[in-house]
């Protein structure tokens, strides 16, 4: 089928990159020396442990490398936004490769840190419109580093919520980038202009069918925080749990979002 056509916001691809690179030098360096124990914890990811989880994190760095070796798709058949809608069919697959490479690599941080070095070779040696044969479809690698800040960024913060007093930081422009491709992709699966869906500081978007907005206060606003809004997206947090919450705000008939969430997992 041709490329999707739909409005979508670029990204900077120097800066997507950096971004990617800095949040996974985050984790590496937070997971460093992490006792048995915490390696074994929970997490808030049906049975992974810890360990499963830095695992993860790591595979969704090297699935760049890994689409780089497959040969180039002949043009590009799909589009950033669809890649969020598109995850859920590969969690078996991917459940299975991530219970391997943990299995495979008991010193999460030396596995982390050969991912970075493998990482930055590859990027180095390939430029951003290369296309990339991805679980959504032929991706420009420029917007597949995009979906890989998603991914850290989100399984950063299921790390922090399952190791107390880790706090993994968040680099601002990974969280940024995360923010801005799903609240896009809100709006894609809700068209319209009733309801303003405010994510301070990086996004806004307009969504949901119905009269509008023009001029002056929107009559139905959503207001959370980047992390909250993640939760939210990635199914991590239910729409009324949020909302009791404080940092998370509705107003107005059309500003329940609880039908349309989560638009990934």
């Amino acid at each position: 089928m041709p490329p999707a056509k739909k409005r979508t916001r670029t990204y900077d691809p120097i800066r997507t990159r950096t971004a990617v690179l800095a949040q996974l030098d985050a984790v590496r360096d937070a997971v460093r020396g992490l006792p048995p124990e915490h390696l074994a914890s929970p997490t808030r990811l049906g049975d992974w442990t810890v360990r499963e989880l830095i695992a993860h994190i790591g595979m969704a760095a090297t699935a760049i490398g890994r689409a780089l070796d497959l040969p180039e798709p002949a043009r590009q058949d799909t589009a950033l936004l669809d890649w969020p809608f598109a995850t859920s069919d590969s969690a078996p697959a991917i459940d299975a490769f991530t219970r391997r490479i943990a299995a495979e690599h008991p010193d999460p941080a030396a596995y982390l840190d050969g991912v970075g070095q493998e990482l930055r070779a590859r990027l180095d040696a390939h430029p951003g419109n290369r296309l990339l044969a991805t679980n959504a479809g032929a991706l420009p690698l420029a917007d597949y580093l995009v979906t890989r800040a998603v991914e850290l960024v989100v399984h950063t913060d299921d790390l922090n919520a399952a190791v107390p007093g880790l706090d993994v930081p968040y680099d601002r422009q990974a969280l940024a980038a995360a923010t801005r491709l799903l609240a896009d992709a809100l709006a894609h699966k809700a068209p319209g202009g009733s309801t303003e869906v405010r994510i301070p500081p990086y996004a806004v978007v307009q969504c949901v069918e119905g009269p509008r907005h023009t001029r002056g206060t929107p009559p139905n606003v959503v207001e959370t925080d980047p992390l909250t809004w993640l939760r939210l997206a990635t199914g991590r947090i239910a729409w009324r749990d949020a909302l009791a919450r404080p940092g998370t705000t509705a107003s107005g008939e059309r500003a329940d979002l609880g039908g349309l969430l989560p638009l990934m997992s």
